[in-house]
């Protein structure tokens, strides 16, 4: 309510009850006006209360939502159910435009606005996560793979001759169908192995820009988050490489946000040499639904290219999500769970070489991988060839899941919030 209507309430109830209750309304609309000037995330999470105001103040400034609204075009936010209209917070319109998935919609100012919000709460995160430079970002509704493609395909327009994408293998089907799928020809470079641990070829990486032609390779393709043994590319190293050929670096960091290790090689790959962007899953670092992806780099035109790339409007639901999560948690809360992710992962790795020892086992020495650990099953392997597999389904039977049983054999632990 407005100060008018508070004015006509104390009509009706005692004018210090009305204004008890108008300070309180304003409490929550400090919290509102503080998030629209500063753009950033709110060091504590807001409650629920002060969500839903939020929510229902940017739904309403859509067209679909005017009382007395007749919309008589294509794009007029018509549901037929309440209940999805319920689920969705009356944001109907989606975000973007055909020309830009950041532009605003004259339509739609309230879904505008919460798009434009994300992505300043998001890029707040990434910096604080360790990525202190980035400019640039925007959540998109595709998961990790589908932004990848929209990344390389951006590229095209700048590399008309590459045919080519260097990639350091990463046995993910998601990351390989990126590529091919945006109709080039991933050159795959095999990882060497350090003790225990794989890890970037560098020298056959250069060895075949060499042998490619600079101007034949669209990007160098690679990926911070990784099943040990493997472990994270060596960012600044490529990223050397990419700025002395003059290559694109394109980096999956599918689930790097919550790792500090991740960022930081993000970080110092791009101050020693050259990453164009990078890409994370919001489902894997802020416990959303599947569904979205958050494009971030260090030049604002060229994540501006990639954001214009994407055909139509687009799907609202992932940045609502994150939005309300963000929100909900707050600088503070957020940074909590990145400690107690890496408490866990210490507990855990500790655990399981108890565990290990107990059955003449040994969790592999993989110091550079801050995400998941491996340890080795040999002994249980001796006793049947199948046995690593019935392994894994013996867990998830059991409801461990995130545990993974290979035949080589060994078994892979993942720790994310």
């Amino acid at each position: 309510m407005n100060r008018e209507s508070f004015a006509a309430g104390e009509r009706l109830v005692s004018p210090a009850y009305v204004r008890q209750g108008c300070e309180a309304r304003r409490s929550h609309e400090h919290l509102i006006r503080l998030l629209l000037e500063k753009g950033k995330c709110p060091e504590d999470g807001w409650d629920e209360s002060t969500l839903e105001l939020f929510l229902h103040e940017l739904a309403i400034m859509d067209s679909n939502n005017f009382l007395g609204n007749c919309g008589v075009g294509e794009r007029e936010g018509r549901v037929a159910s309440a209940l999805v209209a319920r689920r969705h917070y009356r944001f109907i319109h989606g975000i973007g435009r055909s020309g830009d998935i950041s532009a605003v919609q004259p339509k739609a100012a309230g879904s505008s606005l919460l798009n434009k919000i994300t992505n300043s709460l998001v890029l707040d995160i990434i910096k604080l996560a360790g990525v202190h430079t980035v400019t640039n970002c925007f959540v998109v509704p595709m998961a990790t793979g589908m932004s990848l493609t929209l990344c390389f395909l951006t590229l095209r327009h700048k590399r008309p001759k590459a045919k080519y994408i260097i990639w350091p293998r990463i046995d993910q089907k998601s990351c390989f169908k990126s590529m091919i799928t945006a109709g080039f020809e991933p050159v795959v470079i095999e990882n060497v192995l350090e003790g225990d641990e794989l890890r970037t070829d560098l020298k056959a990486v250069e060895a075949k820009v060499h042998e490619l032609g600079p101007d034949y390779v669209l990007c160098v393709h690679s990926t911070t988050s990784c099943f040990a043994p493997r472990v994270p590319d060596r960012l600044e190293e490529l990223a050397v490489i990419c700025a002395n050929y003059d290559i694109p670096h394109i980096v999956n960091n599918a689930y790097g946000v919550q790792s500090s290790k991740c960022m930081h090689l993000i970080q110092q790959g791009a101050r020693v040499g050259r990453i164009d962007a990078f890409v994370q899953s919001l489902d894997k670092n802020f416990m959303v639904p599947v569904g979205g992806a958050i494009i971030a780099g260090f030049n604002d035109s060229f994540i501006q290219e990639i954001s214009k790339m994407y055909p139509g409007r687009a799907s609202a639901s992932p940045s609502l999500d994150v939005l309300i999560t963000l929100l909900s948690l707050g600088s503070n809360g957020y940074k909590k769970l990145l400690k107690e992710r890496k408490e866990m992962f210490s507990y855990l790795s500790n655990e399981l070489k108890k565990l290990s020892e107990a059955y003449n086992e040994r969790v592999l020495h993989t110091p550079h991988n801050p995400i998941s650990l491996a340890m080795t099953l040999k002994t249980l392997d001796k006793h049947c060839d199948k046995a690593v597999t019935r392994l894994g389904s013996m867990l998830f039977t059991r409801q461990v899941s995130g545990a993974r049983g290979f035949g080589i054999p060994a078994l892979f632990l993942l720790v994310s919030i």
